[in-house]
């Protein structure tokens, strides 16, 4: 294990002096974090790698797990004397004027400044999973969402306009993304993860990463690693994944977050894995993720995972046995409030059960950052330039977190989200005319839009006295604004979950009267049992919650035309309603603007382009399952059960049509180190515009460990005019076709290769398939192969249209 030379602090000696070359910013960061830290006492040490977390309520569970067990009264004044690693969700934590907030963060900063010899101000972090989490701050949609667009770029500036609010207001760090690949359904969490498919998931979180980053933020993935493949699907549930489903789902997605976009903090997971949790496991902490991939910044631990070793694990027998196991495992900072890292850690370095270097590795990286965000130099301001000279009474109204190009950019990406699952006789667009019955309990509601880490959902639903802050249109609102010339009716018909069925039956009256019903269904976000999506609210299985299954059956029964519009967090089971409705569409907690989005989708103003990122399961059992099934996972005739979904992994309809026309030939044979273009032509054969989203797929015939039928290795989304054409290439490297062998290593095979140009990963909607046989030895690769499929999308020349 490799420690940083940093001198210890002495006990019987006097505090060592302040000044010295650690304030000169023409040093290099090394050399300024090393003159430092020997300056400081092992009391300064430790107040490095804490937070605080001011306001946190410690009489009920809040905004965090078990946060009423966890959250020791603390005296602010006196703790940070010795200095303070981390100030936790100021704005995050209750609702604040995003200006009073801004300035009531620079007055804590000043404070801890003044009140430390070393006057370092301390690293503000906060939620920003889907938007910033502060009380009038965009909520965009959430990251199911941005799986669902597959479009990298828009999300990538999603995350640079949620990183540069941030920064207006004095954060520096943010807690996104999160990098879970979806194991089951059932998870309450699948709302947050990107998909179930490791290079959709770690090519958009990559994307957000870079953005948020470009923005002066730390990014920070989570949850690092196996959180999503609980056990049962129950949040903190013990994880039992082999060794290849780590290393080949769920660890890409963290790898090439560090490799490719340059993420500069790692929370750990709660997860136990095969019996070692994260938070004490130096392999994955330390040998895998800095000795192995190179990683240099620091690991946060999720809210209160440190003291979870002694109290949930049962692997530490007290606070310093906690911290030995953290600090040795490699987890820098304890969020989100001091209890194992403080006078405890102290006490136990003194006493010698813990290791001083210990101490001194997690301090080096937590001042090399702070050193890198300008916090150890001395002309730093604390207050943000946009408040400079304001009067704090007055600072109210100044900062806006929500402005139109904000808005403009939620929109478009809830716009590319939404997928048209069916339309089977063409009832979508409606036609805006005659009377249109809008029934279901997400139609009318503006927390229909937003996911559990939304600041309305997360934090103002416990604060009912204070307005939502942000403008969010209910689907039922945007339709009376996009048909102003039909007659639009409402009725709730049942709650979200709950047994009351009384309003069923006027709901089926109403529709029985209408042109059309549109059926708006879904779930309620919430926190720990409080909602029927979002963290702790997991599925006993994959029905619609409460009545509105039942809700659906007698809408279909009046039989007048259904259009069911999705409003949820995961997918849930159709079943044989699917082939009775008129239409479908599938939204992920959209956001604010979502409700004018899904609007323009049921109008036409909107040409649908989202493509599913988990698969629809038609019936609530079967689960786990996700398209990366081997042969004995998927229907195979030695069982009864069926697990395969009603509308896969990639799926979804257009307005448009679109013809794929495969480009020149490639070789037949590539080395295993050897790398091809694939070429084809995508052509709009519609007479509307629309985008089409180009999959590619590797499948492997014959491999020396199973493999899944398809696997995902580069995409394209295509944006097309009427009667367009664009040429797609794809770079494919042998190296994307990797896997965990059986000598536990990731290699290229020698072999034969299907490269399928496909609509989904359902083997029907494969339109071209280029074969190649890998030739040469085989090749052992590691953590520097090619990880991405580069693509580009260029214009057709019209002569070269003319002439095909």
């Amino acid at each position: 294990m490799a420690i940083h030379p940093v001198p210890h602090a002495r006990q019987a000696e006097p505090a060592p002096a302040v000044d010295g070359p650690w304030r000169d910013p023409s040093l290099s960061p090394e050399a300024r974090v090393a003159d430092l830290a020997a300056r400081m006492t092992l009391e300064e040490k430790a107040a490095q790698l804490y937070g605080v977390w001011v306001g946190a309520d410690a009489d009920g569970d809040g905004v965090a797990p078990h946060q009423n067990d966890m959250v020791d009264p603390v005296d602010f004044e006196e703790l940070t004397t010795r200095g303070l690693g981390q100030l936790t969700r100021p704005f995050g934590t209750a609702p604040v004027d995003p200006g009073v907030g801004a300035v009531a963060l620079a007055r804590a900063q000043a404070d801890i400044v003044e009140a430390g010899r070393f006057g370092i101000p301390a690293v503000a972090h906060e939620e920003c999973l889907a938007g910033f989490t502060a009380w009038g701050a965009t909520a965009y949609p959430v990251p199911l969402a941005w799986g669902a667009a597959w479009d990298p770029e828009l999300v990538a500036e999603m995350a640079r306009r949620i990183g540069a609010d941030m920064r207006s207001v004095g954060v520096h760090q943010g807690l996104a993304p999160v990098l879970d690949v979806v194991r089951d359904l059932r998870w309450g969490r699948v709302e947050e993860t990107i998909g179930e498919d490791p290079y959709l998931v770690a090519t958009i979180a990559t994307a957000y990463v870079r953005g948020l980053e470009s923005s002066g933020i730390v990014a920070t993935l989570k949850h690092f690693a196996g959180y999503s493949a609980s056990a049962g699907a129950r949040n903190l549930a013990p994880v039992r994944a082999g060794g290849r489903e780590m290393a080949d789902v769920i660890l890409p997605p963290f790898e090439m977050a560090v490799r490719e976009g340059g993420a500069r903090s790692v929370m750990h997971s709660y997860a136990e894995i095969d019996g070692v949790p994260a938070a004490a496991d130096p392999a994955l902490l330390t040998g895998l993720l800095r000795d192995t991939w190179g990683f240099t910044g620091t690991v946060v631990a999720d809210y209160f995972g440190i003291g979870f070793l002694e109290t949930l694990h049962k692997v530490a027998a007290d606070r310093p046995d906690a911290a030995r196991l953290a600090l040795t495992a490699g987890v820098d900072v304890e969020l989100p409030t001091v209890r194992s890292y403080g006078d405890a850690l102290v006490a136990a370095v003194r006493e010698g059960a813990v290791s001083e270097e210990l101490v001194d590795r997690a301090l080096y990286r937590v001042l090399l950052q702070k050193c890198e965000l300008g916090l150890l130099d001395p002309d730093r301001t604390v207050l943000p330039a946009v408040l400079e000279g304001v009067d704090p009474d007055r600072a109210r109204g100044t900062v806006d977190l929500d402005p139109p190009q904000n808005r403009a950019l939620a929109r478009l990406l809830a716009e590319r989200s939404c997928v048209l699952l069916a339309n089977p006789e063409g009832a979508l667009p409606l036609s805006g005319a005659g009377r249109i019955a809008v029934v279901g309990p997400r139609a009318d509601d503006p927390l229909a839009m937003l996911g559990c880490y939304s600041f309305p959902s997360h934090v103002g639903v416990q604060h009912p006295e204070a307005p939502m802050g942000i403008a969010v249109p209910t689907l039922l609102e945007a339709l009376r604004e996009e048909f102003p010339g039909a007659g639009v009716d409402y009725a709730q018909g049942c709650d979200v979950d709950g047994t009351d069925a009384s309003g069923i039956g006027a709901a089926t009256a109403l529709a029985a009267g209408a042109d059309v019903c549109v059926a708006v269904l879904g779930d309620r976000a919430g926190l720990f049992g409080r909602g029927t999506s979002g963290e702790g609210c997991d599925a006993a299985d994959l029905t619609l919650p409460g009545l509105q299954a039942e809700l659906l059956d007698a809408l279909l029964a009046t039989g007048t035309p259904v259009v069911l519009v999705l409003l949820t967090g995961r997918t849930y089971a159709l079943g044989g309603r699917a082939d009775r409705l008129a239409g479908c569409v599938q939204a992920f907690f959209p956001g604010e603007e979502g409700g004018s989005a899904l609007a323009g989708v049921l109008s036409g103003r909107v040409n649908p382009s989202g493509r599913l990122p988990i698969g629809v399961p038609v019936g609530s059992g079967g689960q786990p399952w996700t398209y990366l099934q081997p042969p004995l996972g998927r229907v195979n005739g030695v069982s009864n059960l069926d697990p395969t979904p009603l509308y896969p992994f990639g799926h979804g309809l257009s307005y448009t049509s679109f013809a794929w026309e495969p480009g020149p030939d490639v070789p037949a044979e590539l080395p295993t180190d050897g790398s091809t273009d694939l070429e084809l032509t995508v052509r709009n054969t519609g007479d509307r515009e629309g985008a089409e989203v180009v999959q590619l797929y590797v499948h492997d015939p014959v491999a020396q460990t199973t493999r899944p039928e398809s696997r995902l290795i580069g995409y394209a989304r295509v944006p097309l005019a009427a009667g367009e054409s664009r040429r797609v290439r794809f770079r494919f490297h042998a190296d994307l076709a990797s896997f965990t062998g059986i000598g536990g290593h990731r290699i290229v095979e020698p072999g034969e290769l299907e490269l399928r140009f496909a609509a989904s990963s359902d083997h029907s909607d494969v339109r071209h398939t280029v074969r190649l046989r890998l030739t040469g030895p085989e090749r052992t690769v590691d953590h520097r192969r090619h990880m991405v499929c580069a693509t580009s999308v260029e214009p057709v020349p019209a002569e070269a249209v003319r002439s095909a």
